[in-house]
C-alpha cells in the first residue's frame, strides 16, 4: 500500500512529530484493480470514511478528535448493518449463508452500540444512521449470492483497513483496545466470506 509522509514544521528528519499516514487516492487505485462488487463494497467505506473528519488520517490531539473518529467507526457500523440487511431482503441468500449474514448484521449492530455509548460518555453526539437508499449500493448488480458475499466481502475489508489504519492515532490509548477488538472481528468476517466464495480466506500475511 503506497504511503505518503506528512511532516511537522521541522528540517529534522528524526522528529517525532513525523507521521506516516495512508493516501486515500493510493488505496483507491489498488482497489479499482480489484474484481468489480468487491472493489465497490471497499471503496464504499473509504467514501464514507473520507466525508468526516479526523479518520485514520491525522493524529488525534484531543477528546474531541476521538469523538471524531468513534464518529466516523459508527457512521461504517450503520452503512455495514444496512447493507446486510439489503443482502437479507435480497432473497438471494441460501438459508444457511443468510443466517451468518444475519449474525454478522448482529455483530454490527453490538459495534454501533458501543460505539455510540462511548461517543456520549465522552461527551459527544453519536452520528445517526441514514436510510438504506442514501448509501447508494450497487443492489443493480446484485444478481446472485456470490455477488452479495463479494459486496460483503469488500465492505468487510474496508472496514478491517479503517480500523488498522486508526489505532495509533486515538488521544486516548483506552479507546485503541477496543477499536482492536472490533478490528480483529471484522477480519474474521472477511475471511469467513472469502471461504464462502470459495476464495482463499487468508490470501496474505497482512492486512491493510
Amino acid at each position: 500500500m503506497e504511503r505518503m509522509r506528512t511532516t511537522a514544521a521541522t528540517t529534522d528528519p528524526t522528529d517525532s512529530r513525523d507521521r506516516i499516514v495512508t493516501a486515500p487516492d493510493a488505496r483507491r487505485r489498488g482497489l479499482l484493480k480489484a474484481p468489480g462488487l468487491f472493489a465497490l463494497g471497499s471503496l464504499a467505506v473509504i467514501s464514507l470514511g473520507e466525508s468526516m473528519p479526523a479518520w485514520a488520517q491525522t493524529q488525534s490531539g484531543s477528546t474531541r478528535d476521538d469523538i471524531n473518529i468513534l464518529n466516523t467507526a459508527l457512521g461504517l457500523e450503520y452503512q455495514a448493518i444496512a447493507a446486510y440487511q439489503v443482502g437479507a431482503e435480497s432473497g438471494l441468500l441460501q438459508k444457511p449463508v443468510l443466517a451468518t449474514a444475519v449474525k454478522f448484521q448482529d455483530h454490527h449492530k453490538a459495534h454501533a452500540q458501543v460505539l455510540a455509548g462511548t461517543v456520549s460518555k465522552l461527551g459527544g453526539t453519536p452520528v445517526v444512521a441514514k436510510k438504506a437508499s442514501e448509501y447508494t449500493f450497487p443492489t443493480d448488480q446484485l444478481k446472485t449470492q456470490a455477488d452479495v458475499l463479494r459486496f460483503a466481502a469488500g465492505l468487510e475489508k474496508g472496514a478491517t483497513a479503517a480500523y488498522l489504519g486508526v489505532l495509533p492515532n486515538f488521544h486516548n490509548r483506552e479507546l485503541t483496545r477496543a477499536a482492536g477488538s472490533i478490528l480483529g472481528d471484522e477480519a474474521m468476517h472477511w475471511a469467513v466470506l472469502l471461504h464462502v466464495l470459495g476464495e482463499d480466506p487468508v490470501p496474505g500475511a497482512f492486512v491493510g
